[in-house]
């Protein structure tokens, strides 16, 4: 694992700057901006020092295999990793990030459960010295953040809108569709952009009567998810199926924010003795991808979380050496206070036709599409 975090850390920092030539699908700044959008980096400091990262609770593997590469990318890097996940909740986040400020942490890396409810421990952070990256969820209402590392989380909605057309066309021959929607937790900033960047394809389909929501739920406050758990999609999709499709209405595609959710819709459609509808997700897991191989989940989205844990890392060894951190995006990400600089990765959509290629040099993912 260690072998492989150098290698990748030396692939994310040459990529960086080919991602810095790539504009935003928004208006992002296309420059690169190594000022980091006005965030001067501090003096830096001492090698060996401490880092910290606060995961949020344990939702998919994703955060799990997070954890792993930061202690292990951080450690051999030079740091002295401090990673927890908060599976207590909001309240054991924010006592958490005060006792990484407390023990000398000289950046945290935040994937935050809420972020809108670490204002105050991140104002402490600061005042500090303490420079703050916003890892894969956007911290929101504080102007205590300097750099947002993520996937581009809109056009992953976009990849995910594209995909449940493309599968409707291929597999439910020609329109109109049915279909439902599913949104993210509403305390994660990122189920936001996923939405938006899903019905920025969806709605014009709809509108036109290409698609029908027969449920009638169509805003993101209506199918929206808590807590990004299975039981509570489950549960939602259970009553749209008995009271939208009980009269032989056929269901043919749905939107789904993740790999979690999607198979949880599908149980619920396949408990119902429904046909499988097409139904899209995110995150390539395991069991996902053994489905989409089985023809079953339409699409996913791969978002590496190897290249997205060592771009992290790489901005921290910039923040060390007393340098700025780099963005390629100054303009799409307003947390409510400020506009944070951000460093966005590419994501990919992932279906049965491409899905040997796409994780052809995945050691987890590669072998389950031979």
């Amino acid at each position: 694992m260690k072998k492989l975090t150098t290698t990748l850390l030396a692939l994310t920092a040459a990529s960086a700057l080919v991602l810095s030539g790539c504009s935003s699908d928004r208006g992002g700044d296309s420059g690169g901006d190594s000022t980091g959008g006005g965030e001067s980096a501090a003096a830096g400091f001492e090698e060996g020092a401490t880092i910290g990262v606060a995961l949020p609770q344990k939702t998919s593997e994703n955060w799990v295999l997070a954890e792993e590469l930061f202690n292990d990318g951080l450690t051999e890097a030079g740091f002295k990793p401090i990673v927890q996940f908060a599976n207590g909740g909001v309240s054991e986040q924010q006592s958490q990030i005060d006792a990484m400020v407390e023990q000398g942490a000289k950046v945290i890396i935040v994937g935050a459960i809420d972020g809108t409810q670490l204002g105050s421990q991140l104002k402490s952070a600061a005042d500090q010295g303490v420079k703050v990256i916003a890892y894969d969820r956007l911290l929101e209402n504080t102007d205590a953040v300097d750099l947002y590392v993520a996937f581009d989380n809109f056009r992953v909605g976009e990849l995910q809108g594209e995909a449940l057309l493309t599968g409707l066309a291929e597999r439910k021959g020609e329109g109109p569709y049915n279909i439902e929607l599913i949104a993210g937790s509403p305390d994660d900033a990122n189920s936001t952009p996923f939405f938006e960047g899903a019905m920025s394809v969806l709605q014009p389909k709809i509108d036109d009567g290409t698609l029908t929501v027969v449920s009638g739920q169509t805003s993101q406050e209506q199918v929206a998810t808590q807590g990004w758990k299975a039981e509570n999609a489950q549960k939602r999709m259970d009553t749209i199926v008995s009271g939208s499709y009980g009269d032989g209405t056929e269901l043919h595609g749905i939107l789904s924010p993740n790999d979690t959710l999607a198979r949880a819709a599908l149980t619920s459609v396949s408990q119902a003795g429904l046909p499988t509808p097409v139904i899209t997700g995110q995150d390539s897991e395991v069991e996902s991808v053994k489905s989409i191989v089985a023809g079953e989940q339409y699409s996913t989205i791969y978002k590496d979380t190897r290249e997205l844990v060592a771009e992290s890392i790489r901005q921290v060894q910039l923040a060390q050496k007393g340098e700025d951190f780099e963005a390629n995006d100054t303009e799409s990400y307003d947390n409510g206070v400020k506009v944070v600089p951000a460093f966005l990765l590419d994501p990919i959509i992932v279906t049965q036709e491409n899905a040997a290629d796409v994780y052809a040099n995945d050691p987890t993912l590669g072998p389950l599409t031979q």
